[in-house]
């Protein structure tokens, strides 16, 4: 399963799509709670997480050592990714992540 926390329904509806394309299970975690709920009760392999998304590095804490981790946001917010990075996850640009959506998401299958 992939989880996924965006900061707006365009990227948590492309994630989401994407997925369901690939026969991927997507589910929204969008506040700790969702995240240890989902870890709790399914096998999650990776967890998404846009970097403008609120509590975003919460999150990203949170499921670091659990599964995957993969962090996009604005190719400015460089403070950002690097936090992002240090906390283990793979970073990428909202573009980079964009092209790549398929491929992140094929890994998790």
């Amino acid at each position: 399963m992939v989880l996924y926390a965006a900061a707006d329904l365009i990227w948590a509806t492309r994630i989401k799509a994407t997925a369901e394309s690939l026969g991927v299970p997507a589910r929204p975690a969008r506040t700790i709670e969702m995240l240890e709920a989902r870890f709790a009760d399914s096998p999650v392999r990776l967890v998404i997480v846009d970097l403008e998304a609120e509590g975003a590095m919460d999150l990203v804490r949170a499921a670091s050592g659990r599964a995957d981790v993969v962090a996009f946001g604005p190719h400015v917010a460089v403070e950002a990714l690097a936090a992002a990075k240090a906390e283990g996850a793979q970073v990428m640009t909202r573009g980079g992540f964009d092209r790549a959506l398929a491929d992140v998401l094929a890994r998790a299958r």
